[in-house]
C-alpha cells in the first residue's frame, strides 16, 4: 500500500501522529499540509533521507477541497512517480479524509492505493468536541468562514470513516488519566469497528477499504457491532438499537426527540413517519445538534417500500449512543410514538412538524 491518510481537527494530533507513523514506517516520505487565513497553503515535506522542503500557495479563498486538490494532490503526484513509498499524509485540520481521498483518486487517474486512514484525537476532549455547538469555523479549527460544521460532525464523520485511531495528547495540555480512560471509551463506544492502537508501532497498513469506509458514512446506516471492550473497568457509554415496528406519529415522535437528545452524545436511523408516507428519513443527532432528512422512496425491496404499508426491522431502527441508557425506557419512549391501530385504521395524513414533506 503506497499512503497512509491521518486527519485530525487539530494540527498538533496530527503532528503526533504524523512522527509516530514515520518511526513505525522506516523509509516513509512524510507530506503535511496546512491552510491558513487568506487562502495561504503551506506544505511540508520530510523524505525518507530527512530532507526537508516547504512551499507556499496562495488560493483566491480558503476553500479546504481546494487547497487538496490544487497542491497536495499533484505533490503526491509526483512522489509517486518518483518510486517513494510509503507517503504519509497529514490533512489540513477538520479536511475530511473521504475528501482527500476522492480528490487523490481523481487527480492520479487511478483510485489512490491507501493503506490505512487514521483519526489523530486527544481522548479526553472527544466529549467536549462532540457537544460544541459551534461551527468549526467559530471554535478555530478552519480558516473558512462558510464551514458549518461543528467539531462533533467532523469527528463522528472521521470516526466513521477511519480504519485507525491514533490517540494524542498535545504537550500544552497534560493528559488527565480519568479523563483519557474515558475519552477512550466514547471511542470505542463510536467506532467499534476501528483499531486503536496503542502507540505508532500498532499501526498497521493494509487495514483500510473503501467500500466498508464509505458504508459506515451512509445516512441511515446501523452503527457497527460492539467490538472487543477495553480493558479494566467497565465502559459507561454504551449504544442502544430500537427496531421500530410501525409508522411514527410525527407529533409523539417530535416531543419524544427532544427528550431522547438530551441524554445522548449521538443519534442515528432510519424509518417512516407518517406525514411522509413511503419515504425513508433519516436521523443524525451529534450533541446538540439532531437533524432529519427526506431520503427518498425506501429501496423496493424493503418491507418499508410502499407508501400506507408500516415500516418492519430490519429496515427501521434508531440507534442511540450515550452514558448510562436504559434500554427499557427508550424503547418504550419510542414505542409510544408508533401509530396505534386506530391511527392506522383511519389512514389520515398527518401534519409535518419537520418539514420533511417536497414542496408541491
Amino acid at each position: 500500500m503506497d499512503i497512509l491518510v491521518i486527519s485530525s481537527l487539530d494540527a498538533l494530533c496530527r503532528q503526533q501522529a504524523c512522527e509516530a507513523a514515520a518511526a513505525a514506517h522506516p523509509g516513509s516520505v512524510v507530506v503535511v499540509q496546512d491552510l491558513l487565513d487568506e487562502g495561504l497553503v503551506i506544505r511540508r515535506t520530510v523524505d525518507a533521507a530527512g530532507r526537508r522542503d516547504r512551499t507556499e500557495t496562495i488560493l483566491e479563498h480558503s476553500c479546504l477541497s481546494c487547497a487538496v486538490r490544487l497542491d497536495l494532490v499533484p505533490a503526491v503526484g509526483e512522489l509517486l512517480a518518483a518510486n517513494a513509498r510509503p507517503i504519509i499524509i497529514g490533512l489540513p485540520p477538520a479536511l475530511p479524509a473521504a475528501t482527500a481521498i476522492a480528490a487523490l483518486n481523481r487527480g492520479l487517474g487511478r483510485p489512490a492505493l491507501v493503506g490505512s486512514v487514521i483519526l489523530a484525537c486527544a481522548p479526553d476532549a472527544m466529549e467536549d468536541h462532540l457537544w460544541d455547538a459551534h461551527t468549526l469555523f467559530e471554535s478555530g479549527f478552519t480558516p473558512a468562514p462558510g464551514d458549518e460544521r461543528t467539531p462533533g460532525e467532523f469527528m463522528v464523520g472521521e470516526l466513521d470513516f477511519a480504519d485507525t485511531i491514533l490517540p494524542a495528547q498535545p504537550d500544552i495540555m497534560p493528559a488527565h488519566p480519568a479523563g483519557q480512560e474515558r475519552g477512550l471509551h466514547l471511542v470505542q463506544a463510536l467506532a467499534p469497528h476501528a483499531h486503536i492502537a496503542a502507540a505508532g508501532a500498532d499501526l498497521r497498513r493494509g487495514r483500510f477499504h473503501y467500500g466498508a469506509s464509505a458504508a459506515r458514512c451512509e445516512p441511515g446506516t446501523a452503527p457497527a457491532q460492539a467490538g472487543r471492550a477495553r480493558p479494566g473497568a467497565a465502559s459507561p457509554f454504551t449504544t442502544v438499537v430500537h427496531r421500530l415496528d410501525r409508522e411514527l406519529h410525527p407529533g409523539r415522535f417530535r416531543l419524544a426527540l427532544g427528550t431522547l437528545a438530551a441524554g445522548c452524545c449521538v443519534l442515528r436511523g432510519q424509518f417512516n413517519v407518517a406525514s411522509a408516507p413511503g419515504c425513508r428519513i433519516t436521523l443524525q443527532g451529534i450533541g446538540p445538534r439532531v437533524w432529519l432528512e427526506n431520503a427518498g422512496a425506501w429501496p423496493s425491496d424493503s418491507p418499508g417500500a410502499a407508501a400506507g404499508v408500516p415500516a418492519t426491522a430490519p429496515d427501521s431502527f434508531i440507534a442511540a449512543t450515550g452514558e448510562d441508557l436504559d434500554p427499557a425506557e427508550i424503547s418504550r419512549l419510542l414505542k409510544d410514538c408508533e401509530l396505534t391501530d386506530r391511527e392506522l385504521a383511519a389512514g389520515h395524513r398527518l401534519p409535518d412538524p419537520f418539514g420533511l414533506t417536497p414542496a408541491t
